[in-house]
Order: structure tokens, then C-alpha cells, then sequence
């Protein structure tokens, strides 16, 4: 099993996730994706005891899950869980999404499924409570975090998403579960707790969010017709 973590400027956060995993996972290889950081998280994930993989350039969560899945493929991994590199991922319910594979090809970390007490307001909360109605409606089953990032991924799954794996900004989410519906995958949730970031700034305010949720709705319509067929294995 693989833990990929994609991070981008997590310096200061990404030894307490190293860790966190470790102590929670550790039966787990872990890998590190630094998303073109202009700090020091290579060297600091590395020094924590993670392998690490370093993209040239900063391409987003969905370029760095892609490198992820793509060297799950080639090592022969049957499931890969994603953790931020903000520490706001508690690596405790690692083995909840894992559990969660036995009927799935894909488990959701929800976080608004009755577990912790994470909150977002104002027009972020209804945009994401939308999109949430949105993929359940496209999905067939009830999703009530659409948007989270804290999820794993089966063999069937990885095989896909070393292929298809968006790079475009929520496309690593919501695009992630229509590519995965368009596969014949099987997605489910289980409730998660969230924890308070150990380090850094978000990557986006609370405005720029609520755009690009709005954006996500464009995305989703598109990734639903497009073709999303897998080469032959080997071919990508």
C-alpha cells in the first residue's frame, strides 16, 4: 500500500505528516510528490523518511496525484490513499478508507458525514453542498463530501488514474469521480475528522474557492463527455 502525498510549499508542516503517517500506517510505503516547492519540503520530507519525487514546476494537487498513481502502477500497489501535505488529514482514519476498499474501488474521507466538527460557511458551504447533490445525482450514491481530497484507491482505480488523472484545479476531486463513474467504478464515503493545519497558508481563500467551485461545474459536465477509454497495459 502507497500514501502519496502531493505538497507544495508544506516546509513546515510536512515532518508532522511524515510522522503522522508513520505512526498510524506503518505497514504503508510513502511517498512525498513536491509540487515545484520554492522551500525546503523535498529536503525536509526527505530528511523525515520519505521517499520523495520532486516536479520541476508547481502543476497542482492533480499533476502531483498523477505522479503518484503513475508510480503505483509501475510498483505493482494495490491501493494508494492521498494525504495533504497540511497535516489537516488525520492519518488515524487511514485504515477506515482502507477497510472501505473491501466493497469499493474508490473511499471518500467525508467530512461533513457525522465525524469531527469540521464547518465551512457562508457561499463555500452552499456551493459545496451543491456539488455534493450534483455527484450523488451523477453517482447514484449518497455523497456528502464531494470535494475532499482524504480518499483511497483500489487496483482498479490506480489503473485508471495512472492514465486519467486531471490536473485542473477541483478537477482532482470532483473530475476524479466522474472519470471513475465513466470507468465503471464503484465510489463510497466514510466519515472523517479533520484536524487544524500544522503549518503553511491555504492555497485558497475563501472567495477564490467559491469561483473555482462554481468552475468545477463546467468541469464536471465536460468530464462527463469526454472519453475517458485506457490504453493498453503500458501504454500511457
Amino acid at each position: 500500500m502507497l500514501v502519496v502525498v502531493p505538497a507544495y510549499n508544506e516546509a513546515a508542516a510536512i515532518a508532522g505528516v511524515v510522522a503522522d503517517v508513520r505512526r498510524n500506517a506503518p505497514f504503508a510505503d510513502l511517498l512525498v510528490v513536491d509540487d515545484g516547492s520554492r522551500d525546503e519540503t523535498a529536503a525536509t520530507a526527505r530528511a523525515a523518511g520519505a521517499m520523495v519525487a520532486k516536479l520541476p514546476f508547481n502543476l497542482g494537487v492533480g499533476g502531483a496525484m498523477r505522479t503518484g498513481f503513475r508510480y503505483a502502477a509501475r510498483n505493482g500497489y494495490d491501493a494508494v490513499v492521498q494525504v495533504d501535505g497540511d497535516g489537516q488529514h488525520d492519518a488515524a482514519y487511514i485504515p477506515v478508507l482502507l477497510n472501505g476498499l473491501a466493497t469499493s474501488d474508490v473511499v471518500i474521507g467525508a467530512r461533513f458525514a457525522g465525524s469531527g466538527d469540521y464547518v465551512v460557511r457562508g457561499p463555500r458551504q452552499w456551493a459545496m453542498q451543491v456539488l455534493a447533490q450534483v455527484m450523488t445525482w451523477i453517482l447514484g450514491v449518497r455523497l456528502n463530501d464531494s470535494t475532499s481530497g482524504f480518499r483511497a484507491a483500489g487496483p482498479a482505480a490506480i489503473r485508471v488514474y495512472a492514465q486519467h488523472y486531471p490536473a485542473e484545479y477541483l478537477g482532482d476531486t470532483l473530475e476524479t469521480l466522474v472519470i471513475a463513474h465513466k470507468a465503471g467504478l464503484t465510489v463510497s464515503q466514510v466519515p472523517v475528522a479533520m484536524l487544524p493545519r500544522l503549518g503553511g497558508h491555504p492555497s485558497r481563500g475563501i472567495l477564490g474557492s467559491t469561483i473555482d467551485l462554481a468552475r468545477a461545474c463546467v468541469v464536471v459536465v465536460l468530464g462527463l463527455v469526454r472519453d475517458w477509454s485506457l490504453a493498453p497495459d503500458g501504454a500511457q
